[in-house]
């Protein structure tokens, strides 16, 4: 729907149901920028105990020799 075809049907309506409308585009946003807070936040520390590190891992790769030297 175009902006254009949104702001006639808007103008058609009786000035309370106007209203309305203005107050669910309100909660609208608010709950846009309460959506996009909580995707940013971070826990520290949520994985600890997810990722292991094997006790060869800084050893040599097998078939990469020329690529060490």
């Amino acid at each position: 729907m175009s902006d254009v075809q949104l702001y006639t049907k808007l103008s058609s309506l009786p000035s309370s149901l106007k209203s309305e409308v203005a107050d669910f585009i309100d909660f609208l946003l608010y709950k846009s920028k309460a959506k996009e807070k909580k995707e940013r936040s971070r826990i520290a520390g949520k994985a600890k105990g997810l990722i292991v590190m094997k006790s060869d891992f800084d050893d040599p790769i097998p078939g990469f020799e020329d690529y060490t030297k």
